[in-house]
């Protein structure tokens, strides 16, 4: 007989970036996200799970969803912004942004968040 894990993560992989995409997948999963993006203060990309060009979009406008937005950037965002979720992480010295489009009410897509912003510092092994 075995001995019983307590490995709660089903699907793993040693590559970072597929890492990445199974944590994104699983916290989306959770919170009822229609997208979870991992992107760079310049909104580029660099990991996410859902409707691929939801990503890019998503990915594209955190920077402006993490900042106090200009009244022009607001307008524009202002159909966008009520269903977005953001939080800054510093991995290695450089702020990236966690964010989620959609999710379910209550606090399902608050610890759906903490659970993937805890998933992607330990991915990218950074002391939590």
């Amino acid at each position: 007989m075995q001995p019983t894990s307590n490995e709660r993560r089903s699907r793993r992989s040693d590559d970072v970036m597929t890492a990445l995409h199974y944590q994104l997948a699983f916290a989306r999963h959770e919170g009822g996200f229609d997208a979870l993006v991992l992107a760079d203060s310049a909104g580029c990309l660099v990991a996410g799970a859902g409707a691929w060009p939801t990503c890019e979009m998503l990915a594209a406008c955190a920077p402006l969803f993490a900042e106090p937005p200009s009244p022009s950037v607001e307008f524009a965002l202002r159909d966008q912004s009520n269903d977005v979720a953001i939080e800054k992480l510093t991995i290695d010295g450089s702020e990236v942004l966690l964010c989620a489009r959609g999710g379910r009410s209550g606090n399902v897509p608050g610890l759906a968040m903490a659970r993937a912003a805890s998933g992607c510092r330990r991915i990218l092994g950074v002391p939590a």
